[in-house]
């Protein structure tokens, strides 16, 4: 990898008469970008009436990681990933993890990254044993065409792709990369509006427009939501979200995650073991088949569970799978269908 100086003009956006553009990737459909100017992404420019992505190309982390770390548990279990993302989000969350590099257009007005082709990505992946490439660290949308071109060549050489996202995509651009796009890990941060303009500067109802259309285009798809204690932690809420992911398919994993102090949310505690545990419940009890407790170690959350006879068929430790005792997609006890795309 090397510097890397060529940009892509952009998809999805339109040309107007004052040589400002409209950008219609996400949903936050960014209007009149003037000259010079970019989207709230931070890597999309109005250059002499035309948009560019400023990304492309430019990978600023990769790595190979269990699919679990998506996290993925019904999608190719026990496989590897190639996991790859450049500086940009379209959201601006009090809590992001991963903000050196999601806010670092925005906050610092830089682009950074090594050049990386699409090509090189393929090949790397396919040396690395990997079964799929994961779009993920910031958000996957922004970079788009750099994923999309990517996700072409991996499909042709039978390498799966994977988008770890906040579902803030437009119909239009989802249904252009989605025969390309196998499973997709989307956040659903909140059932409230109020929580999504205040900690990530967006909009609730396109998050869940974009999910049901994950779901309507046959794309694999696993929902998680980081509960941040005081925030989004209260049982009415948990309950909307488990009734919302019943709605668009109880085969639908939940992914119900501890959230750690970080960014601008340090005076927070972590949330108690028991607040996940009690979601979990929620979402079984709402009647979804697979509910998993994430950033806790050793929790009995972590495994996937036959939803028909109850017994244990993949046993985790955190990514590690010691345990599959799903066999041709189906619980070895029982036979029950297990959901998701297994190898």
């Amino acid at each position: 990898m090397g510097e890397f100086s060529v940009m892509k003009e952009a998809m999805f956006y339109k040309q107007l008469e004052d040589k400002t553009v409209n950008c219609n990737l996400c949903s936050h459909h960014c209007s009149r970008i003037a000259e010079s100017k970019r989207g709230i992404c931070g890597v999309r420019e109005n250059r002499e009436g035309k948009l560019y992505s400023l990304v492309y190309g430019r990978v600023v982390a990769c790595a190979v990681d269990p699919i679990e770390k998506k996290p993925l548990f019904n999608f190719l279990p026990g496989s590897r990933s190639y996991s790859i993302a450049t500086v940009g989000c379209n959201f601006r969350c009090a809590n992001c993890q991963n903000f050196d590099i999601s806010q670092l257009p925005k906050e610092r007005g830089i682009i950074v990254g090594q050049e990386m082709l699409p090509e090189e990505i393929v090949s790397e992946a396919k040396r690395n044993d990997c079964a799929s490439i994961a779009y993920t660290y910031s958000e996957p949308t922004i970079f788009f065409e750099y994923a999309y071109d990517t996700a072409k060549l991996a499909s042709k050489e039978g390498i799966k792709n994977v988008f770890v996202t906040n579902g803030y995509i437009t119909e239009e651009a989802l249904q252009e990369i989605s025969p390309y796009l196998d499973a997709a890990n989307i956040d659903l941060k909140s059932f409230s509006d109020d929580f999504y303009r205040k900690n990530c500067g967006a909009r609730l109802q396109p998050v869940l427009d974009s999910i049901r259309l994950y779901k309507s285009l046959g794309i694999w798809t696993e929902i998680t939501t980081l509960i941040i204690p005081s925030l989004n932690d209260s049982e009415e809420e948990l309950r909307k979200i488990a009734e919302f992911i019943k709605e668009v398919g109880e085969e639908t994993p939940w992914h119900i995650t501890q959230f750690h102090p970080t960014y601008k949310l340090i005076d927070l505690t972590r949330t108690p073991v028991t607040i996940l545990r009690k979601a979990r419940e929620i979402g079984l009890e709402a009647g979804l088949k697979y509910v998993y407790e994430g950033n806790v170690l050793g929790e009995n959350g972590e495994n996937t569970y036959c939803h028909n006879c109850g017994k244990m068929l993949i046993h985790r430790f955190g990514y590690r799978i010691l345990e599959n005792k799903i066999k041709n997609s189906a619980c070895s006890y029982c036979g029950a269908k297990i959901d998701g795309v297994h190898s």
